[in-house]
Order: C-alpha cells, then structure tokens, then sequence
C-alpha cells in the first residue's frame, strides 16, 4: 500500500522509546543516589539549641485532696476532701464531702462546717472557719487539719470527725495592692487618745475608690468619733432610728492614688475597761462589668494595757 509505514518500524520505535525512557529514570535514579551520598558525606552544621520556653504565667486556682472518710455506726459514710485556693491575697479553705446512704452506692450532697488550720514546717499559719479565708501565706506545702461536721438529710448522715490533707500551692503570693499603717499601737483606760491612719494604694491596678473601718469592742464603753467628714458612726436599725455604733466608724475614701496616701484622724475614748480597736480596708478592683472584684485587707490592731 502506498504512503504506508511497515508494522515493524512502528514497533521498533516503541522499544526505542522505552529503552530511552528507561536510561533517563536509571540516569536520574543515580545521580538522586549521588547527591545523596555527597549530603551525607559533608559535615553538618550545628544546628542552633532549642530555646526553653517561657513558663507558663500561674494564676489563681483551687487545689483540692481527699482528707479522709467519717463513717457512722449504721454504715452512713462520707468522703471528705480539703481544698485550698491560692494566688488572691486570701487563702480559702473549704472542705467538700460526698455522703452515702447506707445499703446504698448512691452519692448526695452534704453540708459541712467547722474549723480548719494550715500548718508549714511545723508551724501554725493561718486557722479559722469552715468554709474562710486568711492572707495566703505564699507558696509551699501545707498540712491542713479539719474538724469537721458533715450533714445531709437525704443520706441520713451526721457526722463528726477530724480530716487531714497535704496541698502543695505553688502560686506566688501576690504583691499587696493596699495597705494602712497606724501613729501608734496601744490605749490606755480612762483616757481619750488621737490616731493617726494612714491609708495606701500602692498598685496601678483598680482605682481610688476604698472602704476603711474602725471597731472597737461594744460592751467596754468605747467610743470612736472624728471631724472627717468622709467618715460617720454606722446607722443601725430601721427607719425612722437614728441610732448610731459609737464604738465603729466607717469612712468612704475616694481619692487614693499611689505616692498619695489618705490620712484620716479619729479619736479614741475607753473608760474603765480595756478595748482594741480593729480596722480593716475593703477596696474596688473593677473589671468590666463583673461583680466581686473588690478584696479585703487587715489593719493594725490598736491594743490596750
């Protein structure tokens, strides 16, 4: 047939073209294997060390261990735990309980009070109530003892007993944010004496707004007075009382800033018998809209001899 191609030359071109196809992928196979052995050959060079990373920032948080089980005459039990927050400028303690009924695996919500105290190295630093809170001491190991009362109707159980637990904080204890300092620390019966506080916000954080008290013991006859007019003795009782405590003051502070102190000045009278006077600070940290955001400090107790 005219203008036709044999059969054979058509076949003879295919194996060319695979023979050629073949050298290419042996060639590139080679020279990929010889660049290999050339990288592994050459020195490699230091490869930079890794950078530690920065430590995770520690908030506040509450730490929880179980402390023990109370366990009745009748089979009522209840699993008590000791919890402890750290990381505000309060240490709160609490203990949880989980009670079952006898006969039964069902679990219910319990009651619990009584008093708590935190020790560390062996020493006493923080006691009080069930559930409360006292200045965090800081971080450490804690052996926290409970003498408790767990209670819940539905379980049918009443229970007394005393729980212990070791809660490691590792919180830093937070810088004070608040301060009050006093002229002097001690009243004398018969006398009436002038002191001198001194009121600090020492932080950026929050604002001037704060709450400073004074209280003295009721049944001695003391009486708190003072010409601040940011202060007053508290109004009790209902309207149209006008009865006040004339043995507390309470001033409304406004204008604290950090390097300008607030001074207030009250005047002190005891009679025969002996009173301290307490005084305490409760300050506004807003956030936002978010409610609690104050906190509380302990003044100088001014003492009696």
């Amino acid at each position: 047939m005219t203008g036709a191609r044999p059969v054979w030359c058509e076949r003879e071109d295919a194996v060319a073209v695979r023979r050629r196809t073949l050298r290419i992928l042996t060639g590139a196979a080679a020279a990929s294997l010889a660049l290999a052995s050339t990288a592994w050959s050459r020195p490699v060079p230091p490869q930079p060390e890794a950078r530690a990373q920065a430590p995770v920032a520690t908030v506040p948080a509450t730490l929880c261990a179980p402390a023990g089980v109370l366990r009745g005459a009748d089979g009522e039990r209840a699993a008590v735990s000791l919890c402890a927050g750290s990381g505000t400028p309060v240490m709160a303690v609490s203990a949880p309980a989980a009670c079952r009924r006898p006969g039964t695996s069902v679990r219910y919500a319990c009651l619990t009070s009584g008093t708590w105290t935190a020790r560390r190295e062996g020493a006493t630093v923080a006691s009080g109530t069930l559930p409360g809170s006292q200045p965090y001491p800081g971080p450490g190991t804690y052996d926290v003892t409970a003498a408790v009362h767990v209670r819940s109707e539905p379980a049918g159980v009443d229970l007394r007993g005393t729980v212990r637990a070791t809660l490691t904080l590792s919180t830093p204890k937070p810088k004070p944010t608040h301060r009050v300092e006093a002229d002097r620390r001690t009243l004398r019966p018969g006398t009436t004496t002038t002191l001198t506080y001194r009121v600090y916000r020492d932080s950026e954080q929050g604002d001037g707004s704060a709450r400073f008290g004074l209280i003295g013991e009721e049944t001695t006859g003391v009486r708190i007075s003072t010409a601040d007019t940011r202060c007053v003795n508290p109004l009790v009782g209902s309207h149209p009382s006008k009865a006040r405590l004339t043995h507390s003051v309470d001033c409304a502070l406004t204008d604290l800033q950090p390097g300008r102190p607030a001074t207030v000045r009250v005047r002190v009278t005891l009679a025969s018998a002996c009173s301290t006077v307490v005084s305490k600070l409760g300050y506004w940290m807003p956030r936002g809209q978010a409610v609690y955001t104050g906190g509380m400090v302990e003044g100088p107790t001014v003492g009696c001899d």
